[in-house]
């Protein structure tokens, strides 16, 4: 296959190509640096045709029943009129690297839908639930047309965070019985969530969706609100029978007009130069990590921090010292 390079790549996707466009996507998430240069100039080239849909990141613990609802939600939104496409994020094997990248499978319909896009991409070591060029996969189908964009994230943790700090609207999805849970722990998430859907209410969980519903929206009503044109809501959804799909879409696209006009451009120039600095602490880590001088430097000094011999800040000081420093 012949290397991809930006003119031809950005040509493709705002045609509509899918195969270009899963090719672009691949570029982007490319370590190579030849690879990350072609990927950079060919996000130039598209930037001006992104940002005109809905970003929507939708996160959950496993077993919520993120994919089903997804389906549902997709196919609701395409009979809206709208152009769908799902950044699903998989786990990925440390030992090996790989990813499960099942949502395909647990997506059958919305995957052979025309006005459907999934892309499933493996997680790797990047904090916070989300691909390391999520954000740039983001920006290639919205130029290729798609303005529903759904990224849905792995599990939920405290450093799942990050993926508010990229689209619009953030969906935490909750179980029948994770009321306490969500106030406690993952108290993080529930405060930068704009709406929880407590999943799987109805037949014999729909009691306890119920209360699951009394004791998030009660603990909703503590947090100060991310914004002052939108509370954050919570409601009742089933995956498996529908019901209330339209109201978790219609949520989403209340919100989106809530915020539409200058607070949604002051929250993505935010999220832009949040963005920026993610690229810069990657870019800086993987110099750190091929310096002729700090780059050994930091491999003994990993071993020292693990034996205790030297303190975390001291050994940080001197790899930065090294890298920073004019080698002769």
């Amino acid at each position: 296959m012949t290397r991809l390079d930006a003119a031809t790549a950005e040509a493709g996707i705002v045609a509509g190509n899918r195969g270009v466009l899963s090719r672009g996507i691949t570029l982007v998430e490319s370590t190579r640096p030849s690879d990350r240069r072609e990927a950079i100039a060919l996000l130039e080239r598209v930037l001006s045709r992104t940002g005109q849909g809905t970003r929507v990141g939708l996160s959950g613990p496993p077993g919520v029943g993120k994919s089903t609802l997804i389906e549902k939600l997709g196919m609701l939104a395409i009979e809206r009129g709208r152009r769908v496409a799902v950044l699903a994020v998989d786990p990925s094997s440390r030992a090996t690297g790989g990813s499960i990248l099942g949502d395909k499978t647990r997506m059958p319909e919305l995957s052979l839908e025309p006005r459907a896009f999934v892309r499933p991409s493996p997680a790797g070591d990047h904090l916070g639930g989300v691909a390391r060029r999520t954000r740039e996969a983001m920006l290639l189908v919205e130029a290729a047309g798609f303005d529903f964009v759904i990224v849905e994230t792995v599990g939920v943790g405290q450093s799942e965070v990050e993926v508010a700090s990229m689209v619009d609207c953030f969906v935490l999805l909750a179980q029948p019985g994770a009321g306490d849970e969500l106030q406690g722990i993952k108290r993080g998430i529930m405060e930068v969530a704009d709406i929880v859907a407590v999943t799987k209410a109805d037949g014999d969980h729909l009691p306890r969706a119920r209360t699951t519903l009394h004791d998030v929206s009660a603990a909703l009503r503590l947090m100060r609100p991310k914004s002052g044109a939108w509370a954050p809501r919570c409601m009742l959804v089933s995956g498996a029978t529908g019901d209330n799909i339209a109201g978790l879409f219609d949520a989403i696209a209340e919100h989106h007009a809530a915020l539409a006009g200058a607070e949604l451009t002051a929250l993505r120039a935010e999220q832009a130069v949040r963005w920026m600095w993610s690229q810069i602490d990657d870019s800086l880590r993987d110099a750190l990590r091929k310096h002729p001088v700090a780059a050994p430097l930091l491999e003994r000094l990993e071993a020292e921090v693990r034996i205790a011999s030297i303190t975390p800040g001291h050994a940080a000081q001197q790899v930065l010292r090294a890298f920073v420093t004019p080698s002769h």
